[in-house]
């Protein structure tokens, strides 16, 4: 592509938990789902190295903001969704800097109302009621399609956060078209699981897709295997049809997931087609740190105060930025 600019921003392959990306095209510079956060494996906290790597991502993500006229939220998780208060164990997080994200911008986001749960609802009406204010415009996208100049910004109505009537709720896919040219971000779709989620991503013929795969760290705990192993046969069908396909996310909390996904790289070569993750699409390496963590606690052991901050209260560590 030439026309339509694709940056990821910050991803499992680089080292967080988010599928933020820049898409500017002539006629308009977008940010799709500006979250960053980490998470709990195996008892640990995130390692130093995860949160300096958070940091990093999102001052890339701050950077692009300040670039950006359009803001679009494919639902309300943190790793999407800026928080709007101060956590320092999860998202290293401020109020100020979600303002900061949206200020002066339109916002284009999920419908904090309509197919969503209810963890998902209340962080939905907290982000517009605390944030909504600093947009220039704040606009339910769920299946809608808006103009900027050639460029056009269509939102996907309301999919499966996964497997059909998954408790996790409901996302949009977020698909940019400008002069030919077509990309398609679908964030936690996870495969996509749900058939009528691939349908409509094979539907829209995209050049380019940025799509979350199946969840393999939670196989036969959390979710079942089956549906895993679908996951993946419809991301194996999606690279056999789709040009250039970069996969990341919840797969690559795993790090046997190169093993796990064999058919969907043999699926792309067998097309002449490329699968990358994020990182490997900017040219660098993949930085696994969470499925890395407990190597990294081996390895790297943290200072004296970072494992005295862990020994906090639960609630005096939200408050308290970790020793880095």
């Amino acid at each position: 592509m030439t026309t339509i600019q694709f940056r990821p921003l910050a991803s499992e392959s680089l080292g967080v938990r988010s599928m933020a990306v820049f898409i500017e095209t002539p006629d308009v510079r977008l940010l799709v789902d500006p979250g960053v956060s980490l998470g709990r494996r195996w008892g640990l906290l995130p390692h130093p190295q995860e949160y300096r790597r958070l940091l990093a991502c999102r001052e890339d993500i701050l950077h692009h903001a300040d670039r950006c006229e359009v803001i679009a939220v494919s639902h309300y998780h943190f790793d999407h969704c800026p928080p709007s208060f101060v956590d320092a164990v999860w998202t290293l997080s401020h109020p100020d800097e979600a303002k900061r994200i949206v200020q002066d911008k339109v916002v284009l986001a999920k419908d904090g109302r309509s197919h969503v749960h209810a963890g998902q609802r209340r962080r939905g009406w907290l982000f517009k009621k605390l944030l909504g204010a600093s947009a220039k415009d704040f606009q339910v996208a769920d299946g809608r399609v808006f103009a900027f100049g050639s460029t056009t910004i269509t939102f996907s109505p309301p999919v499966f956060h996964g497997e059909e009537n998954t408790p996790l709720g409901w996302v949009l896919m977020t698909q940019v078209d400008c002069e030919g040219e077509r990309v398609l971000h679908a964030s936690d779709v996870q495969g996509p699981m749900h058939d009528a989620t691939l349908r409509l991503m094979l539907a829209a013929h995209p050049q380019l897709v940025y799509v979350g795969g199946p969840p393999l760290y939670l196989a036969d705990f959390r979710v079942d295997r089956p549906v895993i192993e679908r996951g993946l046969t419809n991301l194996a069908t999606l690279t056999a049809a789709i040009p250039t396909m970069l996969v990341d996310h919840h797969l690559l909390r795993d790090e046997a997931w190169r093993d796990a996904a064999t058919g969907v790289f043999q699926a792309a070569q067998r097309q002449g087609h490329r699968v990358v993750t994020a990182a490997e699409f900017r040219g660098h390496e993949d930085q696994l740190l969470e499925s890395k963590r407990r190597h990294l606690y081996e390895a790297d052991p943290p200072s004296a105060e970072f494992r005295k901050w862990t020994r906090l209260s639960r609630a005096k560590r939200r408050t308290v930025w970790p020793p880095l």
